[in-house]
């Protein structure tokens, strides 16, 4: 695969909008278009857009792990990929963390509650402490049910638009989803709203590297 190639799957892995991609371009090389670069130079800004948490290695090998647990683990160190602190969302980063929290080498291997709960639950914590995740139980009048999908998404907002209130909050959930915070009763309807906050947190690390 071509390094010209490389720089459009890490521009759509790591959620960039045109405007980040091409500030990213011009900050290392003085040029804004990805077809003007030389090798070097295409090489210079792979290395940048890597240290933004773009794996080169995982490019077309993602699959869903295995394991009872796997599936609530993958979408919690998503949604810390998506609150800025996870640096690397590919699964072998995830492996490392279960890994740390259990000595078992793959979630196939969590086969006991305890064992999963662990790593749910230190997983949990990181993105309450680092990413300001609210996981109590606090009813909101726009929330119908308050998923995690809720709690992280308001997290995020939080992250962007620290001055914002709940209302703030309401209006682009709403604005992104095209429903109210109060009919999104499934973690699938947060998706999309987890999605483009992650890409705007993403963009604005960039714009500060």
């Amino acid at each position: 695969m071509s390094n010209y190639a490389l720089l459009h799957i890490a521009k759509r892995a790591l959620g960039l909008d045109d405007h980040t991609y091409r500030a990213v371009i011009e900050r290392m090389t003085g040029k804004q278009s990805a077809k003007t670069l030389t090798e070097t130079e295409r090489e210079r800004v792979i290395d940048e857009l890597k240290k933004l948490g773009f794996n080169p290695s995982s490019v077309g090998r993602r699959k869903a792990l295995e394991g009872k647990f796997a599936k609530k683990l993958q979408a919690l160190w998503i949604a810390g990929w998506n609150l800025g602190i996870v640096r690397n969302r590919d699964d072998k980063a995830l492996l490392a963390f279960v890994k740390r929290q259990t000595g078992l080498e793959h979630t196939r291997f969590l086969h006991h509650a305890e064992d999963g709960a662990k790593a749910i639950e230190a997983l949990k914590r990181w993105l309450a402490r680092d990413g300001g995740v609210d996981w109590t139980q606090r009813r909101h009048e726009a929330a119908h049910r308050e998923t995690s999908g809720f709690k992280i998404a308001l997290a995020q907002h939080q992250r962007l638009f620290p001055a914002a209130d709940f209302s703030g909050f309401v209006g682009k959930a709403k604005d992104i989803s095209g429903k109210a915070p109060h009919f999104m009763t499934d973690e699938a309807d947060w998706q999309p709203v987890m999605n483009e906050f992650g890409r705007q947190i993403r963009a604005a690390k960039a714009n500060r590297s």
